[in-house]
């Protein structure tokens, strides 16, 4: 039995990428280090949060499987409190992006063997940040008397500054970031949930002239900004990788792609055989246990723990970010236990999100790479030149078409 269980920690970076310096707002991404930054706040007292967590950051299933090393590789430091040095329990590798862009698409296409060979349209930092044609024909075509917003913000922050006046006018929080990306908030109960998403159709629609990689419906709960709060019923209208990926590959030799979390939106579920809903790391990492006992031979299992990214990263939020990292660690030998011959897991990322960086946006990093499971020889592979080997040894392993983009780490 040969199955595969590949598991994006969001924005979980190891270390800015060679053309960093190519990224960032308002500075460049260079010199940032998501993992190495929260290992430092957490030995210095910087990541310590009453009643969430204290001391230095604690991530031993992790470190034994490689994270510590191939943290070294990418940077030449190993991040504070991660020192084991005995031989990587996993088959181990720090992976470049060649994608351009630091994005959510692009980071998991390029882990599903596609890497996106064109540039991403994206809106200006300016206010008004979308264009004025764009906007009105939004407005014509949807009905809504105007939108609020019309910036770049955090999702968080708008809805606080904004929820109110969109409760009273019935305009939709409109915003963007430095991701190609127009994202839509607005209110379950007093705007409706279905109404978002039939808006967002419309927005889909209108940004495909500015070649605009997502559309993400946003909906929130609450009356004041004390009690706004995002819901799980976010949803994501992307465009279509631009060739098969390795979930089409997958599917097509008949094989089940089970999607947890934002999987399937991220991949307009193309390749998708069963879409599983969760949200949150706990539930998501439930799900993808629920999943992995679903699986039978040759089937892949594709999971996106998205709060490293939202709650955290965006938030610059170092010490909810460190707790996440340690409780999602302590349930490796859970999923560990759950392994059968011929399994092979995968823990990746797309991005980074460094919470020390300025700004509220991605970084562009290296990310760790750590495959194990039984008969998986491990050992340390070397930097990768693209995601998308992640995406080949997948498919190694499972025993499908090669794809023309990586190599597997299995044929060194």
């Amino acid at each position: 039995m040969a199955r595969a269980f590949l598991l994006v920690l969001d924005s979980f970076g190891i270390g800015n990428a060679p053309d960093a310096d190519q990224y960032g707002h308002p500075e460049s991404d260079k010199g940032s280090d998501t993992l190495g930054h929260i290992a430092a706040a957490c030995a210095n007292g910087k990541g310590d949060k009453e009643g969430l967590r204290s001391g230095p950051l604690s991530l031993p299933n992790m470190d034994r499987l490689g994270l510590g090393l191939v943290a070294e590789k990418a940077t030449g430091a190993r991040p504070a409190n991660l020192d084991y040095r005995g031989e990587p329990e996993a088959l181990c590798a720090n992976a470049l992006e060649i994608s351009k862009g630091k994005d959510t698409p692009s980071g998991h296409w390029e882990i599903a063997g596609v890497p996106v060979p064109f540039d991403w349209g994206y809106f200006p930092d300016k206010q008004p940040t979308f264009p004025a044609d764009m906007t009105r024909a939004f407005i014509e075509k949807s009905g809504v008397p105007g939108i609020l917003g019309d910036k770049h913000a955090s999702g968080t922050v708008i809805i606080n500054e904004l929820g109110e006046e969109h409760i009273r006018s019935g305009k939709p929080i409109c915003y963007t970031s430095a991701d190609s990306v127009y994202q839509i908030a607005a209110h379950e109960e007093h705007f409706g949930l279905e109404r978002l998403y039939e808006i967002c159709e419309i927005a889909y629609e209108l940004v495909k002239p500015y070649n605009i990689g997502r559309v993400i419906a946003r909906p929130f709960i609450g009356e004041t900004p004390a009690d706004f709060e995002r819901t799980g019923n976010r949803r994501d209208f992307s465009v279509l990788p631009p060739e098969p990926t390795l979930l089409d590959r997958t599917k097509a030799a008949g094989r089940q792609v089970f999607a947890v979390g934002k999987i399937s939106d991220i991949f307009a579920a193309q390749g998708v055989t069963k879409k599983m809903k969760a949200t949150g790391n706990p539930q998501i990492f439930e799900t993808t246990l629920k999943a992995i006992s679903e699986a039978g031979d040759g089937d892949l299992v594709f999971s996106n723990l998205v709060d490293f990214d939202m709650h955290y990263g965006h938030r610059r939020d170092i010490p909810g970010y460190a707790a996440a990292l340690e409780y999602f660690d302590a349930r490796i030998p859970e999923l560990e236990a759950v392994l059968k011959p011929g399994d092979m897991v995968i823990l990746t990322a797309d991005h980074g999100c460094d919470p020390s960086w300025p700004g509220t946006d991605h970084t562009r990093e290296q990310v760790p790479v750590m495959m194990f499971g039984p008969g998986i020889k491990a050992r340390y592979a070397g930097q990768r030149g693209t995601f998308a080997d992640i995406g080949e040894t997948v498919a190694d392993h499972l025993g499908l078409t090669p794809g023309k983009h990586g190599t597997s780490f299995l044929k060194a």
